[in-house]
Order: C-alpha cells, then sequence, then structure tokens
C-alpha cells in the first residue's frame, strides 16, 4: 500500500511541474471528450484536430512518456490486486491511427498483463454464434487489460451501413428484418457492458475522430510511401464512400450506449501526439479511479518470510 501512494505522490509532483498540461481537460473524468449518458452527439461539434493548449509537439511526447510510466505502475497493481480486469475498445474509419495509438500509450506495460484483440470478418465459426459471442470470448481476465481494435460495435456500424451483411447472417427473417434492430442491439450491448462493469470489468471506449481531408492525406501516404504499401487496399476507398453514412451511424451508436459505466470518449485524431496523450491521460485516470492495492500479507505469510530470509542467510 506503500508503495502505491508513493507513487501517487510522484506522479503528483510531475504533473506539477509541467509548463503545458491536458489536465484541465480531464478534470471531471474526460469531460472535454466524454459522451455524457443520454446526450445526443453531434459530432460536427467536436474539432478533429483540437490540441488543447498544446502547440509543441515535443511537449505531448513529453507528457505521455509520463503518463505511460505511470501506466506501467498502475498495471502492475491491477494485475497483483487480481479483482478487476479494464477493457479498452477503440473504434475509427480506416486511417484514423488506433495501432499507433495503441502502440504507444501500450508501450511500457509489461505484456504478461495485456492482451489485444483485433476484430475483423467473422469466420464460419463466429457467424454461428450471436454477435456478441466472439467478443465475449475474447474478454480479459482479472488483474488484466484487455484491447480490442475494433469491436462488437462494427455490427450496429459497418453491418448497418451495409445491410446485405445482415440480411445474408444465419438469423431468422423476423429479426433481420426488424424496423427496431439497430434500437434492440444498442440496448443488448448496455446491458452487456453492464454485466462486465458489475462482474469487476471496467470498460473504456474511444472513437478516434479523424476528418475526411487527413484520412485522404493518410492514404495517399501509404500510396506514395513503398513501405507503408502493405498498409492500402482498394476497399478503403471505397469505405470511404460510405463517409456520411458511417457518420450517422457512430453518431447513433455512441449516443445510445455511452454510459456512466461503460463511456463513450470522441477524441480528436488529425494530430497523432494529441491523440495518444489524450487516450493516456484518460486511462491513467480510469485505473487511478479504481482503488487498487497490492495484497495485504498475513501474519502467517510474514512468519513464513521471516524464516525463508534466515534460511536463505544462513547459507553459506
Amino acid at each position: 500500500m506503500k508503495v502505491v501512494i508513493t507513487c501517487g505522490l510522484l506522479l503528483l509532483l510531475a504533473l506539477a511541474a509541467r509548463t503545458q498540461t491536458p489536465q484541465m481537460y480531464y478534470q471531471s473524468g474526460g469531460d472535454k471528450f466524454l459522451v455524457k449518458e443520454g446526450s445526443k452527439l453531434d459530432l460536427k461539434t467536436h474539432a478533429t484536430g483540437f490540441t488543447g493548449d498544446y502547440t509543441d509537439k515535443k511537449q505531448a511526447v513529453k507528457d505521455l512518456q509520463t503518463n505511460v510510466e505511470r501506466l506501467h505502475e498502475l498495471q502492475d497493481v491491477l494485475y497483483a490486486h487480481d479483482t478487476y480486469s479494464l477493457l479498452i475498445i477503440f473504434q475509427a474509419m480506416d486511417a484514423a491511427g488506433k495501432d499507433g495509438a495503441i502502440e504507444h500509450v501500450m508501450s511500457g506495460v509489461n505484456p504478461q498483463g495485456c492482451q489485444v484483440v483485433s476484430f475483423k470478418q467473422p469466420s464460419t465459426d463466429e457467424r454461428d454464434h450471436d454477435y456478441l459471442w466472439r467478443c465475449q470470448k475474447a474478454l480479459p481476465e482479472r488483474g488484466k487489460i484487455g484491447i480490442f481494435n475494433r469491436s462488437h460495435y462494427e455490427e450496429v456500424l459497418v453491418v448497418r451501413v451495409h445491410p446485405e451483411i445482415l440480411q445474408s447472417s444465419q438469423l431468422p427473417a423476423d429479426v433481420k428484418n426488424d424496423k427496431n434492430i439497430w434500437k434492440k442491439r444498442f440496448e443488448h450491448i448496455r446491458d452487456w457492458e453492464q454485466h462486465l462493469v458489475e462482474n469487476g470489468t471496467q470498460i473504456l471506449k474511444f472513437f478516434l475522430n479523424v476528418s475526411k481531408d487527413e484520412q485522404k492525406q493518410r492514404f495517399l501516404s501509404r500510396i506514395n510511401e513503398p513501405e507503408k504499401n502493405w498498409k492500402f487496399a482498394m476497399g478503403d476507398v471505397k469505405e470511404r464512400g460510405h463517409w456520411d453514412e458511417y457518420m450517422k451511424a457512430y453518431t447513433e451508436a455512441l449516443s445510445a450506449t455511452s454510459t456512466k459505466a461503460a463511456p463513450w470518449y470522441v477524441i480528436p485524431a488529425d494530430k497523432k501526439w494529441f491523440t495518444r496523450l489524450a487516450v493516456s491521460e484518460i486511462i491513467v485516470k480510469k485505473l487511478e479511479s479504481m482503488d487498487l492495492h497490492y495484497p495485504v500479507v498475513t501474519e502467517a505469510h510474514k512468519v513464513e518470510l521471516a524464516e525463508a530470509k534466515k534460511l536463505l542467510e544462513a547459507e553459506s
């Protein structure tokens, strides 16, 4: 317990020393980017190029490193505490920077305590189960951080934009043709996430909000730079043609499923360095709010430790 308190004091000193800090945007749990439960989201009011008071990328990178180090400390306590897990969900349009955010924010985490699952087109086995099944079986165990790179939300995003996917599924006809299917799926998701939280899996959800112009530049970069060619697929451009439909789907999904227990954050994504900083800040704040602590050593265990110490010191 003393170790955790000491780390917390060191973090406060480090934050106080910052000349520029993202703290002002997260004083109430990330209110600047939080989609409040019951509110109607308007993505047009969320500036994709927002960087707060940051004009210097170097300062943001420095502050990100502070958060990465703090995250490493908190993950160790999360693992030892073995009561909670943390599920972090990333959703975004192509080229918004999900992979880079995961790489940089989690760069200091012990790989043994973290798992990343990328959800792509469902397999035959996955299609033969309900749409939450593949995510249910990929949940992090207690003490660990789980990251979903895309998630069950694809079933109310890409499936909604492309109704032929729903019609080709093995669902009963009355389900596929239900005019209220999206409303019902939002209810399923809220109930499922509430169930997870009540059983120890804390949830954070990030929508990386990239502009259409910035996506275009990133696509061109993938085409023009040979070492990035592998990242580009023609399907990316085809999906871009559905931009407005996706924005409508995201707006409704985030509004309907952002709850106090499992909140959505709309993170500006045109400046990758700020995206990573903002995400790291919210994750650190969440872990600090979870009242994590190292297990209390029993008196019997202390006696065993003392005996073990004597034996080891007595060795020739």
